[in-house]
């Protein structure tokens, strides 16, 4: 038994046991199930989200493919349920229902590699084991610019990997080890409303991604030490900054990443026009529609910014700890492919800043970049995958 197998098991809780016996009685229901919805597709993304790729393909299986049987799986006590079920059929996500659900699919698909009914169990069916070989289509979170070892074939073993940019594909398909026909560049569902958004050019996004080794610790003191906290909350607090955005005549507003929500409240800003938010509370796709200017890290959201040209800045204060202890480097290369400029201080930051939120545009050597990487650019891209997975069961049916 391999390390991480080990790694794996020792974080396995009392309610994974419990969705052992749910597997078990599933499987004569999703049996059942299988033979009255032979073309069922179940849809997800978080237990509590409907608003990221999976959501935005979801609305398009219910406005514009009908005949589709689509089943979208989320808590119905998550904020967004209401929003998802105005929509069509939703099951409740963990539940028996979901099981017997994904069980009985043509095909799953999310938008987070554990977007199931319970990740641990399905896990050890699909990949430790491999007894479940069902169809997962991996529409993604984020545009994969890192080499994610959790992602490759023998971790995963996705049906369909969803791409939306061409050198990711390339990457992609040559390094995670997935047959060629897996592998598909048909961009992401939530580009779509992308197209044609009006931006607030007077707020300011701020969006660092997280740490894999601070969240691990889960030390409240370690977190207080790190260069993370000490460079963002510096920031957060500096009147340079605040003055910056009056001067501009802008706000600011900063999201911490899901995963070191438990850190929120140790976050404070030090003016009126920069607003700490709640990640609960944050629409981030919406947030990223509407901001004029990004300033991130490495965040992937730049990836949704950059398409639709707005400008953004990095701060990368801590690039040789975050390479060690988060993501190893993958085909992207900041200096190179980059959107904005770069910066490891915070007296560089605020000066780089000042000009993108004075003039609202990204600088022409960066828009150049942009074209590069985003060779599809349009409205199509729920339509690309619809067509891509359509395709594909085709492919299978008539050998």
């Amino acid at each position: 038994m391999n390390e991480s197998l080990l790694k794996k098991l020792k974080k396995v809780r009392l309610r994974d046991l419990g969705h052992v016996f749910l597997f078990l009685l599933a499987l004569l229901p999703a049996r059942i199930c299988r033979y009255f919805r032979p073309g069922l597709w179940l849809v997800c993304e978080g237990e509590r989200e409907a608003r990221d790729n999976g959501y935005w393909f979801f609305k398009y299986l219910r406005e514009r493919q009908p005949e589709t049987d689509a089943v979208y799986a989320i808590r119905y006590d998550a904020p967004e349920y209401s929003r998802v079920a105005a929509l069509g059929p939703t099951v409740p996500y963990g539940s028996f229902r979901h099981w017997i659900l994904y069980l009985a699919a043509q095909v799953n698909i999310s938008s987070q590699k554990y977007g199931k009914p319970n990740a641990a169990v399905c896990y050890l069916l699909e990949v430790v084991l491999g007894w479940l070989k069902n169809r997962r289509v991996f529409l993604q979170h984020g545009v994969t610019k890192d080499d994610l070892p959790f992602l490759h074939e023998d971790k995963a073993k996705l049906w369909m990997f969803c791409c939306a940019a061409e050198p990711e594909y390339a990457f992609i398909k040559n390094c995670f080890g997935y047959p060629a026909e897996a592998i598909q560049h048909v961009g992401f569902c939530r580009f779509d409303p992308l197209h044609g958004a009006e931006p607030d050019r007077d707020l300011l996004l701020i969006l660092p991604t997280w740490r894999m080794y601070l969240q691990r610790e889960g030390d409240r003191e370690a977190f207080l030490e790190s260069d993370y906290y000490r460079a963002w909350s510096a920031l957060l607090r500096d009147g340079r900054l605040a003055a910056l955005l009056e001067r501009c005549g802008k706000r600011a507003v900063f999201v911490l990443h899901r995963e070191m929500a438990a850190f929120e409240g140790l976050f404070q800003s030090a003016a009126d026009c920069i607003t700490v938010l709640p990640w609960q509370q944050a629409d981030i796709s919406a947030l990223i529609r509407s901001a004029g200017t990004l300033l991130t890290d490495y965040s992937s959201v730049y990836m949704d910014f950059a398409y639709m040209k707005k400008p953004l800045v990095y701060y990368q204060f801590d690039y040789e700890t975050y390479r060690a202890g988060h993501l190893p480097t993958g085909y992207f290369d900041y200096e190179r492919d980059g959107f904005g400029p770069i910066c490891s201080s915070e007296q560089t930051l605020l000066e780089r800043l000042e000009p993108l939120l004075t003039s609202g545009e990204m600088p022409p050597e960066y828009r150049q970049r942009v074209d590069r990487f985003y060779t599809l650019n349009d409205d199509k891209n729920c339509e690309r995958t619809y067509l891509a997975i359509r395709e594909k069961l085709e492919r299978e049916k008539a050998k």
